[in-house]
C-alpha cells in the first residue's frame, strides 16, 4: 500500500512574511506586448475620466458638496498627483502586470503585497459595477427620450426605487466588457483608443456648450454642507482619479514598460486634472445643486436649458465613453488576479493565459459576474464607497515603498525618479490617511470584513504555496 506524504506547512516566520520578490524579474511571456504610448495614455484616461465626469460629480455635488465639489476634486487630484508620482518610479523600476500588489511584493515583502492585491481585487470589481450603474442612468435617459422604457422592475437596484428590483442595463455591460477583454489585448486595445478619443470630444462638448449657460448664482451658498462637506466629497469622489493604476496593471502588455509607463501615467494625470476641474465647475454653474439629476447630470442640466437634443448627444457619448472606465478598472482586476496567481498566492488554475489570445481569461469571466451582480443589486453610492478605503491603503503603501527603496535599493535602475523625495510621498501619504478618516463607519467595516477573509487565505493557501516559498525551500 502507497503512503502518501504530505508536505509540512512551514513555519510562519517573519524572514518568510517578509520576503520580498527581486526588483528585476524576468519576463515569462504571458502577454503580448502591444500597446505604445498612447494607447496607454488612452487606457489611463479611461479609468480617470469616466463616472467621475459623467455621474460622480452630479452625486457628489447634489448628496454631499454642493458647489463646493471643485473643492472636494482639487483635494482628491492633488493626493492622487503626489501618488501618482511614486506609481512613475515603480513603473520605470518594475514594469510587471500588477501594480500596486507588485510593487509593494517588491518593496514591503509578501504579506503586505498579498493584502493590496486582496484589497485591490474589491475595489477594482467595485469601480467597474460602480461605472456601469452610471451607464445604466444615461442608457436609461436615452430609452426614455426616445419614448420607450424598460420594465420598472428593470431600472434600477432594490432601494433606489419603487419596484426597482436589479439594474438590468448595468449588468449586461458588465458581462459585455468581460467577452471584450477575452477576444485579446491588441483587439481591445483598438477599440478602448478610439472610444477615449469620442469621449475627449463629448467633455469638449460639455465643457464649451455649458459655459454659456452658467448663472453666477448657483455659485451660493459655496459650502451648504459646511467646510468639512467638501472633505467628505473627496473621500468619495477619490476613485475617479485613480486609473493611472489601472493602466500600470497591464505593464506587461506594453512595448516598452521601463520607458512609457512614467510618461503615460503623468500624461493622463495632467489632462484628468484639468478636464475634472473644468466639469464640475460647468455642472454647478448651470443647475442649483439640489436640482442636479444624479443619475444623468449634464443630460438633464442641457434639457432643463432647452437643448435636449445637445443632451440626448452627450447621452449617447456618456454611454460610450464612460464605458472606457469600466473597461480600464476590468483589465486592472485581471492582472492583479492573474499576476497574484502566478505567483503562487491564489490558485494556480487563475495564473495562466489562453494559449492563443495571451489574455487571462480564467480570471475575467469571473470578475465578470461578480461585477455584474454587484452594479445589478447595489445603489451607487454603495458600490462606489466599497472602492475607497483599499484604494487609499494602496496609495501610502506604494509612497512608502518609494521612501523604503531610496534607502534599501539606491543603486536600482529607475526611469523616472519621483520628485521632492520625502516631501512628495509624505503629502500622498497625509493626504490618503485623512481621506481615509472622512469614510463611513460601514464601508471600514466591509474592508475590514474583506481584509479577515484574505488574512485567512494567505494563511492557509498563499504563504504555503508562494512560487518564494519554493524557492526558499
Amino acid at each position: 500500500m502507497a503512503v502518501v506524504t504530505r508536505r509540512p506547512r512551514p513555519p510562519m516566520t517573519r524572514r518568510g512574511v517578509m520576503r520580498r520578490m527581486p526588483v528585476t524579474v524576468a519576463d515569462t511571456g504571458d502577454f503580448k506586448k502591444s500597446m505604445g504610448l498612447w494607447q496607454l495614455v488612452a487606457l489611463s484616461l479611461g479609468g480617470l475620466v469616466g463616472a467621475g465626469v459623467f455621474s460622480l460629480a452630479g452625486v457628489v455635488a447634489n448628496e454631499v458638496s454642493g458647489p463646493a465639489v471643485l473643492v472636494s476634486f482639487l483635494i482628491a487630484i492633488i493626493a492622487s498627483g503626489a501618488a501618482g508620482l511614486c506609481y512613475a518610479e515603480f513603473a520605470g523600476m518594475v514594469p510587471k502586470a500588477g501594480s500596486a500588489y507588485t510593487y509593494s511584493y517588491v518593496a514591503l515583502g509578501e504579506i503586505v503585497g498579498f493584502m493590496i492585491g486582496w484589497d485591490l481585487l474589491l475595489e477594482y470589481t467595485a469601480i467597474v459595477s460602480v461605472v456601469a450603474i452610471a451607464v445604466s442612468g444615461y442608457l436609461n435617459y436615452i430609452t426614455h427620450y426616445l419614448g420607450f422604457d424598460l420594465p420598472t422592475w428593470a431600472l434600477g437596484a432594490p432601494g433606489t426605487g419603487s419596484g426597482h428590483k436589479v439594474d438590468l442595463f448595468a449588468v449586461l455591460l458588465c458581462l459585455l466588457l468581460a467577452f471584450l477583454l477575452s477576444r485579446g489585448t491588441r483587439e481591445s486595445a483598438r477599440v478602448q483608443t478610439g472610444l477615449v478619443a469620442l469621449k475627449m470630444v463629448i467633455v469638449a462638448v460639455v465643457v464649451i456648450a455649458g459655459a454659456f449657460h452658467i448663472k453666477a448664482g448657483n455659485y451660493t451658498p459655496f459650502f451648504p454642507f459646511g467646510v468639512g462637506s467638501a472633505v467628505s466629497g473627496a473621500a468619495l469622489a477619490f476613485f475617479a482619479v485613480y486609473g493611472y493604476d489601472a493602466m500600470s496593471a497591464a505593464a506587461e502588455e506594453s512595448k516598452d514598460g521601463k520607458r512609457l509607463l512614467p510618461k503615460a501615467i503623468l500624461i493622463s494625470l495632467g489632462i484628468a486634472s484639468v478636464v475634472y476641474l473644468l466639469v464640475c465647475l460647468v455642472i454647478v454653474g448651470m443647475v442649483n445643486y439640489t436640482d442636479i439629476n444624479v443619475s444623468s447630470p449634464f443630460s438633464s442640466a442641457f434639457d432643463s436649458v432647452g437643448l435636449g437634443i445637445l443632451g440626448l448627444v452627450i447621452a449617447v457619448g456618456a454611454v460610450v465613453g464612460v464605458t472606457t472606465s469600466a473597461f480600464a478598472n476590468m483589465l486592472a482586476v485581471t492582472r492583479v488576479g492573474f499576476a497574484m496567481s502566478r505567483d503562487g498566492l491564489l490558485p494556480s488554475y487563475f495564473g495562466k493565459s489562453s494559449p492563443t489570445r495571451k489574455v487571462p481569461t480564467r480570471v475575467i469571466w469571473p470578475v465578470g459576474i461578480v461585477s455584474a451582480l454587484i452594479a445589478g443589486f447595489l445603489p451607487i453610492r454603495e458600490a462606489a464607497e466599497l472602492t475607497n478605503v483599499g484604494i487609499l491603503m494602496a496609495f501610502i503603501v506604494v509612497a512608502v515603498g518609494v521612501l523604503r527603496l531610496r534607502r534599501t535599493r539606491p543603486d536600482a535602475d529607475r526611469a523616472f525618479r519621483t520628485p521632492l523625495v520625502p516631501l512628495v510621498p509624505l503629502v500622498g501619504i497625509g493626504f490618503s490617511i485623512w481621506l481615509i478618516s472622512h469614510l463611513d463607519w460601514v464601508t471600514w467595516v466591509r474592508f475590514l470584513v474583506w481584509l479577515a477573509l484574505g488574512l485567512a487565505l494567505y494563511w492557509g493557501f498563499g504563504y504555503r504555496n508562494s512560487k518564494l516559498n519554493t524557492s526558499e525551500s
